[in-house]
């Protein structure tokens, strides 16, 4: 007897017209919806502040294209935590109304990087040393074997080890690490968002 009761139920006009020309609001994305970043058009500093404070590894990189530095998004890897568009000094990014609320509010990140050497896998080859761009800059004239003259670098083999002379000269592009043969490198980033006093 039930069956039959829902079957009459269904068959009625009214509730056929309503099932068929049911409608539903438009998909409206709130203003504080984190999409992927997106391009500003500001001018790009290849800071590397954006690929620093990523979570997740190879969601973002900073390319030179045509003489032109810009980030650059992965999707795959990104997981829209909005804090690369929180932490670029200089705008490049957006997403929502992160970027609007960051300027809203006077806020800034304020970053440090810190080198790590395993003293024990460390075997001197100089190979992070040669290779660090900030070590290039400060002192041209760097040796093959990472050996330097210059007190001014980052990083620098001394007795046949690495020692990190000037933590507060990283630029935290990680260079080292990826050219450490045996893992011995690690940079550590502290990263704190403050408020300008206004």
């Amino acid at each position: 007897m039930t069956f039959f009761t829902y079957i009459r139920e269904f068959l009625k006009f009214s509730w056929i017209k309503t099932f068929f020309t049911v409608k539903t609001p438009p998909l409206v994305s709130p203003s504080y919806f984190r999409d992927f970043p997106t391009l500003t058009g500001k001018e790009c500093t290849h800071c590397f502040t954006c690929r620093m404070i990523c979570p997740s590894p190879g969601a973002i990189d900073v390319i030179q294209t045509a003489g032109v530095w810009n980030p650059v998004v992965y999707a795959g890897h990104c997981v829209r935590c909005g804090y690369c568009v929180e932490a670029c000094p200089e705008g490049v990014l957006t997403s929502g109304d992160l970027l609007a609320r960051k300027e809203e509010q006077g806020l800034f990140f304020s970053h440090e990087y810190i080198v790590k050497i395993d003293t024990d896998k460390c075997m001197g080859c100089g190979n992070c040393a040669t290779a660090c761009p900030a070590n290039r800059e400060l002192d041209p004239q760097i040796g093959a074997g990472g050996t330097s003259f210059s007190e001014e670098v980052v990083i620098r083999v001394e007795n046949g080890k690495n020692m990190v002379k000037h933590n507060e000269r990283c630029t935290g592009c990680k260079t080292c690490m990826d050219t450490c043969p045996n893992g011995a490198i690690h940079v550590i980033r502290n990263v704190a968002a403050l408020q300008e006093n206004k």
